[in-house]
C-alpha cells in the first residue's frame, strides 16, 4: 500500500479521493485549512495547511515525510474557480486565483521534490480542468490559472522523467462536487453589461448547474487512482465525455487554422 499527500480534502475530488484511497488500504496526509478532516480513519491524518503560506507548505511537507517515512504520490487539488469575463476581473482577484491554484501547486510541487528525488520515485498528480486546455466565457482568468498549471506540468514532467518520478494532468469536465457552489466559485465584484450574453451567461448558468452535473466524482477519482496505479500512468487525463468533446474540438480548430496559414508560416526564415 502506498501513502498520498492529498491538498484540499475537506470536500469535492479531495474528500471523494481521500474516502476511496482508505477503501483501498492506502494511507492519506490530506490538508484542509483548519486542519479538521471530513471523517476519521487509522489510516487518515489530516494536517493545517495553506498553499498560499510558503513557510506552511514547506514545514507541512517535511512533517509528513517524517510522519509517514516516505511519500508514494502528491495531489495538488486545492483551489477555486473564478467567474467573470476578463475586463470585469480586478487585479487583486486575478493575483488571487493565480497565487492559489498555480502558485500554491508550485509550493506544493517544490516542497515534496527534495523528498521525492531523494527516493527515486513518486508521482505528481496535478488537479487542471478542461479549462486549462481550451478557455470558455466568464472563466478566463480561472482558465488562465489552470493554463499555467499545465504549462508548468509539461516541463516538469520532462525534468522529472530522468529522476523516476512522473506527472499526471488531470482534467475533469463538469462533475457534481462543490466547485460551482457559493464557496468554490468566486464571483467578480465588478459587472458590465456589455457582456451579458457571453460571460454574463456563464454567471447566470453557475448556480442552476449545481447539482446538476452529469460527472460522477466517484467514478472520475477512481479513474485517477486507477490511472496512477497503472504501472504507466498518462500524462494527460482528461475526465468526462463533455471534457472529451472540448479537448477533441479544440485540437480540430489548431489544425485547422495551422493548414490555412500552414505555407505562410513556415515561409517566414531569412532568404538564402
Amino acid at each position: 500500500m502506498s501513502t498520498w499527500f492529498i491538498t484540499g480534502i475537506s470536500r469535492g475530488f479531495g474528500r471523494i479521493m481521500t474516502e476511496e484511497l482508505l477503501r483501498r488500504g492506502h494511507t492519506v496526509i490530506g490538508t484542509t485549512r483548519n486542519g479538521k478532516g471530513p471523517l476519521e480513519h487509522d489510516n487518515l491524518r489530516v494536517v493545517s495547511m495553506d498553499v498560499n503560506d510558503p513557510d506552511q507548505v514547506v514545514a507541512t511537507m517535511q512533517a509528513a515525510v517524517q510522519a509517514a517515512g516516505h511519500i508514494d504520490v502528491v495531489v495538488n487539488n486545492a483551489g477555486y474557480g473564478l467567474v467573470g469575463a476578463v475586463e470585469e476581473v480586478s487585479d487583486a482577484e486575478v493575483d488571487h486565483v493565480m497565487a492559489t491554484n498555480f502558485g500554491g501547486t508550485h509550493r506544493v510541487i517544490k516542497a515534496a521534490l527534495p523528498f521525492l528525488r531523494a527516493q527515486g520515485s513518486g508521482h505528481i498528480v496535478n488537479f487542471s480542468s478542461v479549462g486549462g486546455f481550451t478557455g470558455s466565457a466568464g472563466f478566463g482568468i480561472y482558465c488562465a490559472s489552470k493554463f499555467a498549471v499545465e504549462g508548468m506540468s509539461e516541463a516538469l514532467a520532462v525534468e522529472l522523467k530522468p529522476l523516476g518520478i512522473g506527472v499526471t494532468i488531470v482534467e475533469p469536465g463538469y462533475f457534481r462536487t462543490e466547485f460551482l457552489s457559493h464557496d468554490s466559485a468566486v464571483v467578480a465584484v465588478a459587472h458590465i453589461p456589455a457582456y451579458a450574453d457571453t460571460a454574463g451567461q456563464t454567471r447566470s448558468n453557475v448556480n442552476a448547474v449545481d447539482g446538476r452535473q452529469a460527472g460522477d466524482p466517484a467514478k472520475g477519482v477512481a479513474v485517477i487512482i486507477d490511472a496512477v496505479e497503472s504501472g504507466n500512468p498518462p500524462f494527460r487525463l482528461p475526465l468526462g465525455a463533455d471534457s472529451i468533446a472540448r479537448i477533441e474540438q479544440k485540437m480540430a480548430h489548431v489544425q485547422a487554422d495551422i493548414e490555412a496559414w500552414r505555407s505562410r508560416a513556415m515561409a517566414t526564415a531569412f532568404d538564402g
